[in-house]
């Protein structure tokens, strides 16, 4: 008996997590464009301004991401975890790019050892 409460319980967690999740994921699909940039490194600060002039982020339902941030990716991957505040980017290359995220209705931002981004909706 306790076992069935205990995998019930169980099966309610995973449900309740997986919603909340995918509710920042759906927030996460669109194409959003680089706003603000503040560099945490001085290679950052020196492609600031073509980040800020080519820098835009476009998130699909399936998973994939494409635009600039540094470099363009074009068939790049993203994982989004921790409820909504850990998005790992992969570009075409499989390198991972973590950031802590905060996402809501209409910005985005990320923050890195490297750089803090933040992104408003197209």
């Amino acid at each position: 008996m306790k076992k069935s409460k205990l995998f019930i319980f169980g099966v309610v967690l995973m449900a309740v997590l997986m919603v909340s999740c995918n509710n920042k994921r759906n927030n996460l699909v669109n194409s959003w464009k680089i706003t603000e940039v503040e560099a945490k490194t001085p290679h950052v600060d020196s492609v600031k301004n073509d980040i800020l002039t080519n820098g835009k982020l476009t998130f699909t339902k399936d998973g994939h991401v494409t635009g600039h941030i540094e470099n363009d990716i074009n068939d790049g991957t993203f994982a989004l975890t921790k409820k909504g505040k850990s998005l790992v980017i992969k570009d075409d290359n499989g390198t991972p790019f973590p950031f802590e995220s905060t996402i809501t209705d209409d910005q985005i931002i990320l923050d890195s050892e490297e750089m803090k981004l933040t992104l408003t909706k197209n």
